[in-house]
């Protein structure tokens, strides 16, 4: 019953996590504007924010070190400061080394409590609780953000920086409480060297993190580039554009809880594979479904469900991986994805550029090399 508990409080705090992170994409106009820059400026600022990801198994190792408790904590920590220091201090700089903070402590705070679970939960049954936790992604998505803008509507854009501090403050004291100091065992290679040198000398650690890139980047190039597609087809139709929105919240929901019922039946690697193929349908299929909005939004949809299902099943899978250095492979695997996002970021422009179909192709081609790796990778279940 105490694992049931934790979960829910995991959840939870979460939610508050992710919508931070999340509420600059569509709100980032408003953020400009309260900070009397241009948004090119705030957007191109926030690429720091991306880069700081890398460097999550630096901090996040700490859990394996010390205890699970300490990186949770941590985690809340630097979220709860990071949004606080943007309500007090509302200028720009402020802004983005808050909300990098903010970032270091969603990339501390998800690889330590998924290494607790990894803990606590049997790798047979974890893939229901960790798609239970990451149901906080979609969630930040569908209740959050209409918060947010309820707040910023209401208030100012400062107003939800705040709240979101003070959310964070109270996990903090909460889980202080509740969750049990768990030493980890000493030994000599149990430090932040020895952990990074564990999995960079292992080829099955390796793959596993290449797994994480390749899809990551494979949904990016498309991600990226969707809203521009949508209107080249039918205009700049705002009600196209807010479709889609729906379309991907829907999908990433549905795709979280599709994962936790199907993951631990089907298996880790093979539930991969399955929607590694049926994610590469999707892209297949998206450019000639432009003709009409209905088709383009079930593609889109298709195309972003069968993406979280395997981004989900890939995280569980990379939880047992490493046991010995469990939270540190799980910062690493968070790492991979910013850096797999970074990848799609930079080359998505130019294959739009010669056409979306390249953008399709290039998808497909990144998810047949994740399919690769995974043939290196071995954990049972």
């Amino acid at each position: 019953m105490k694992i049931k508990s934790h979960i829910l409080v995991f959840t939870m705090a979460r939610i508050a996590v992710v919508t931070n992170y999340r509420m600059v994409y569509p709100f980032l106009p408003v953020f400009a504007r309260g900070l009397g820059v241009e948004p090119g400026a705030l957007a191109m600022a926030l690429s720091i924010r991306s880069f700081l990801g890398v460097f999550g198994p630096f901090l996040a190792t700490v859990a394996d070190t010390h205890n699970r408790k300490t990186g949770i904590l941590l985690g809340m920590g630097l979220f709860a400061a990071g949004s606080g220091m943007v309500g007090i201090w509302p200028s720009f700089w402020p802004f983005i080394f808050g909300t990098s903070l903010v970032l270091l402590g969603n990339v501390v705070f998800v690889p330590s409590l998924n290494a607790y679970l990894g803990d606590h939960v049997p790798f047979e049954r974890r893939g229901r609780v960790m798609a239970f936790v990451e149901l906080s992604w979609s969630l930040a998505f569908i209740i959050g953000i209409p918060i947010v803008r309820f707040l910023i509507e209401s208030y100012s854009w400062v107003t939800p920086f705040f709240l979101l501090s003070g959310v964070g403050l109270f996990f903090f004291i909460l889980m202080l409480y509740l969750l049990p100091s768990v030493s980890i065992s000493k030994s000599d290679g149990n430090n932040l060297v020895g952990n990074l040198k564990r999995i960079l000398t292992s080829w099955q650690a390796i793959s596993g993190l290449l797994v994480g890139v390749l899809v990551t980047s494979s949904n990016e190039t498309i991600n990226l580039v969707f809203g521009l597609w949508i209107e080249n087809q039918f205009g700049i139709n705002f009600a196209a554009l807010a479709a889609a929105s729906i379309v991907i919240g829907i999908s990433e929901l549905g795709g979280e809880i599709l994962t936790g019922v199907w993951l631990d039946r089907v298996g880790k690697r093979r539930m991969i594979w399955i929607f590694l193929g049926i994610n590469s349908l999707a892209a297949l299929l998206l450019p000639s479904t432009g003709g009409t909005l209905g088709w383009a939004m079930a593609g889109l949809g298709l195309f972003y469900i069968t993406f979280e299902i395997v981004l989900v099943s890939t995280l569980t899978m990379m939880s047992e991986v490493m046991p010995v250095s469990r939270a540190t492979t799980l910062a690493a695997t968070v790492a991979g994805f910013s850096l797999g996002r970074m990848l799609g970021n930079l080359i998505a422009p130019g294959l739009f550029g010669i056409g979306f179909w390249a953008s399709c192709l290039a998808a497909i081609l990144f998810n047949l090399l994740a399919a690769m790796m995974l043939t290196r990778v071995r954990v049972e279940g």
